[in-house]
C-alpha cells in the first residue's frame, strides 16, 4: 500500500497493533489526557464558546478506560483555556463521570481559574477564591481533583511564598489527595516563572514546600517540563507516599520504566494518540517484559517529539489528527479551528511515523483520510 506525498511516495508497513483489553492490572498508574470531539456543525464561530460532539466526546473517553488507562479530564488536552472554557469544562467533567459509571473513579480531573482573568485578579485571595469555586464544583459531582497550574496567580504572587499559601488554602478544602500539575511555559507562555522564578532549581524547592507542608492532600505531581533530569531529581526529593507523574512527552518509555532509586507513574497527553501501544506496552512491563514493553514504546518517541514539538502548546493538533485518521472522529475540525495550526509536512510526517509504530488502526481508511487532506492543501 502506497501514498504520493509532496516529498514523493510512502509505502505504508500497514502492520496494526491489536487494540486488546489488559488482561490484569498495570503495575504503574497511568492516565491517559483526553481530548474532546469537536461539533464541525456546530453553530459556534472558532472565537466563541465551543460546540462538542459529547457521543464521539465520551464513546473517546470509554476506549481508553477499556484499555486500561484512566482519564485526565478536561486538561489542556482538551483545549483548556485555549478554546474550552470553565462552563464547558464542568458540563464535560460532569458528563464524563456519568458516563463512566462504576469506573468514575478512574478520572481526574482538571480544577483551575480560568473563569478569571488574570488582568482582572488583584491579589492572592482572588486566585484562591477562583480555584476554589472550581473544587467545590468538581467534588459536588464526586469527582477527583488534578490542581492545574493557574496564569492569574503567575501575575498576581509577589514571592515564592505566595505559592504555598495558594495552594496550602485551596488543598486544605479537598475532598481526597489531589495531584498537582507544575505545566512548563513551553505549554503555555502564560505560566513562565511559575513557583517565583524562572529558575528550575528555586522553583522545585518552593514546589516541594507547598507538597511537604500539605503531604497529606497531595496524591502526586504531574510535571511537564519535557526535561527528564529535572523530573528524576524531583522524583527522588518527593514525600514518601506522594508520587511523580510523568508529564514528559519526550523521554516516557525509561521515566516508567524507572532505575534503581524508583520510576515515574504517568499522566500524558501521548497516550491520547499511542494509547493500543502504550497499553500493550504497560501490560509487559507489568509482566516483567522490559525486551516487550521496549518493543512497543520505543518506537511511539520519533512520534510523540513531533506531535509535540515547539511551539508546543500546538500539540493538540497532532492528537485530534490521529484520532481523524484512525476512524474515532468523522472529521479533522477542533475547538478554536486549531487544525490549522500546524502546518502540511507535520502531518505527513506524523502519517509516516504513526505507521511505523504501528499505530494505524485501520491503514485503508487512514489513506483515504490522508488523501482527503493532500486534496485540501492543493497536494
Amino acid at each position: 500500500m502506497k501514498i504520493n506525498f509532496p516529498d514523493g511516495a510512502y509505502k505504508l508497513r500497514a502492520e496494526p497493533l491489536a487494540i486488546r483489553k489488559p488482561r490484569a492490572a498495570f503495575n504503574r498508574v497511568a492516565f491517559a489526557a483526553a481530548h474532546v470531539v469537536a461539533d464541525a456543525l456546530g453553530p459556534s464561530d472558532p472565537s466563541g464558546p465551543p460546540s462538542l460532539d459529547w457521543e464521539r466526546t465520551l464513546a473517546y473517553r470509554r476506549y481508553l478506560l477499556d484499555l486500561g488507562f484512566g482519564i485526565a479530564e478536561a486538561m489542556d488536552t482538551s483545549q483548556r483555556g485555549m478554546g474550552l472554557d470553565w462552563p464547558r469544562a464542568l458540563e464535560l467533567i460532569s458528563r464524563s463521570l456519568k458516563d463512566a459509571g462504576p469506573r468514575a473513579g478512574s478520572i481526574f480531573s482538571g480544577c483551575g481559574t480560568d473563569q478569571l482573568n488574570p488582568a482582572d485578579a488583584r491579589n492572592i485571595d482572588d486566585v484562591v477564591k477562583a480555584y476554589l469555586e472550581q473544587l467545590a464544583a468538581i467534588q459536588k459531582l464526586g469527582g477527583r481533583i488534578i490542581l492545574m497550574a493557574s496564569r492569574a496567580l503567575v501575575r498576581v504572587a509577589k514571592s515564592p511564598d505566595d505559592y504555598v499559601k495558594v495552594y496550602s488554602r485551596v488543598l486544605s478544602e479537598a475532598d481526597h489527595p489531589v495531584i498537582l500539575h507544575w505545566l512548563g511555559d513551553m505549554f503555555d507562555p502564560a505560566l513562565k516563572g511559575y513557583w517565583g522564578g524562572n529558575d528550575f532549581a528555586p522553583a522545585m524547592e518552593t514546589c516541594l514546600a507547598a507538597i511537604a507542608a500539605n503531604s497529606k492532600k497531595v496524591d502526586g505531581i504531574k510535571i511537564s517540563l519535557l526535561d527528564d533530569g529535572k523530573e528524576i531529581t524531583m522524583r527522588r526529593r518527593l514525600p514518601k507516599g506522594v508520587k511523580m507523574y510523568t508529564g514528559d512527552d519526550f523521554n516516557y518509555p525509561a521515566l516508567i520504566a524507572g532505575d534503581a532509586q524508583g520510576y515515574s507513574d504517568a499522566l500524558l497527553g501521548i497516550f491520547d494518540a499511542i494509547a493500543p501501544a502504550a497499553s500493550a506496552g504497560l501490560a509487559a512491563l507489568a509482566r516483567g517484559d522490559m525486551k516487550k514493553y521496549a518493543a512497543l514504546m520505543e518506537p511511539t518517541v520519533p512520534l510523540s517529539r513531533l506531535i509535540f514539538r515547539a511551539p508546543t502548546q500546538y500539540y493538540k493538533t497532532g492528537i485530534v489528527f490521529l484520532a481523524w485518521l484512525n476512524g474515532h472522529q468523522d472529521h479533522f475540525v477542533m475547538v478554536g479551528g486549531a487544525q490549522a495550526m500546524r502546518p502540511l509536512p507535520y502531518f505527513t510526517e506524523i502519517f509516516k511515523l504513526a505507521d511505523q509504530a504501528r499505530l494505524l488502526s485501520d491503514p485503508e481508511l487512514a489513506v483515504k483520510r490522508m488523501k482527503t487532506l493532500l486534496a485540501m492543501y492543493g497536494a
